[in-house]
């Protein structure tokens, strides 16, 4: 048995964290069994007092039985991946904001994702990936042209593993054979040197398998929806590694219990507060059924070179 001087500030839980004891409910049935009856804790801990402490072997005793609040089965949800069926879509909205010498520069855009499960073959999931109703504030030519000459692809393929990660993104046979087609009409649409120009590149990516691939792979939708967020949980936690705006960020997530029996709320935050001056959050709700996401909210703030951006990223069933 150890004796503690109760600090202001003191808690069950921090001092049960200091002695390694994973339910601090023990801390106060240990002390209270053996101190004497005007030193038992009815409520809160009250400073300058004694607190009576068990000792490693008693520690371990309590720990052994395995029900810590972190460890119960809703904060530590085996989230499947039962894909098949699926067809749904997505109202996704990207904010961007910037401060350059004290002044805020915003973009938004939105338009609608669609989503559906083709077949399973070899261990890997087949998705066709849509975008379409596109909303943005500036509407120039250029982004015009951009938006019709993704549009002319799509469906594009999405193929992921069997944890739900995404593999690799490719375009449609039909697509391919028939790009020739599609280039000239976008050319008729857009006769300019700088559309011309713009579509050279276009091309280029198209009819490139790895390039397309990598640039499908950091689109904000399909990056976030096929990451790693499945991991295995473990004393409440659950890991894993995702890239945004170029910096690799370790993300840790919790569990939020709700109301809702159909659904698993996560909460995400980055393992390293001081991660690379970067902060983030993130909510994302999922089926207990399949696994699949109903509806996220991320934001990703960032510095580089003096410059204080954010992210802002979400999507909801619809």
């Amino acid at each position: 048995m150890m004796i503690h001087f109760i600090l202001p500030g003191d808690t069950l839980e921090n001092i049960a964290e200091k002695i390694r004891l994973e339910n601090p409910v023990y801390l106060k049935e240990f002390h209270n069994q053996h101190c004497l009856k005007e030193d038992v804790i009815v409520d809160d801990l009250v400073s300058g007092k004694k607190l009576l402490l068990p000792d490693f072997t008693k520690v371990k005793a309590y720990n052994d039985k395995n029900d810590a609040p972190f460890k119960s089965p809703e904060l530590n949800p085996k989230i499947a991946f039962n894909p098949i069926g699926f067809n749904e879509k997505f109202k996704t909205t990207i904010k961007e904001s910037s401060i350059i010498d004290g002044k805020i520069i915003e973009n938004q855009f939105s338009y609608i994702a669609s989503l559906e499960w083709k077949k399973n073959e070899l261990g890997e999931h087949l998705f066709y990936f849509t975008k379409d109703q596109f909303s943005n504030q500036h509407e120039t030519k250029m982004e015009s042209l951009a938006i019709e000459s993704m549009k002319s692809l799509y469906p594009i393929e999405v193929f992921v593993n069997a944890k739900g990660e995404m593999l690799r993104v490719a375009l449609r046979k039909g697509i391919l054979d028939n790009f020739n087609q599609i280039k000239e009409r976008l050319l008729n649409f857009f006769p300019d040197k700088y559309a011309k120009i713009y579509l050279e590149e276009f091309e280029y990516v198209v009819l490139n398998a790895n390039i397309f691939d990598q640039k499908m792979k950091e689109d904000w939708f399909l990056k976030n929806y096929f990451s790693s967020f499945r991991n295995v949980f473990e004393n409440g936690n659950s890991f894993f590694e995702i890239y945004l705006n170029q910096t690799l960020l370790n993300i840790q997530q919790t569990v939020k219990l709700t109301d809702n029996k159909e659904e698993i709320l996560l909460h995400q935050t980055l393992q390293n507060k001081e991660e690379n001056q970067n902060a983030f959050t993130g909510n994302v709700m999922v089926s207990k059924n399949d696994g699949m996401i109903k509806s996220m909210n991320l934001s990703h703030i960032y510095n580089e070179f003096l410059v204080l951006y954010n992210t802002e990223f979400s999507i909801e069933n619809i």
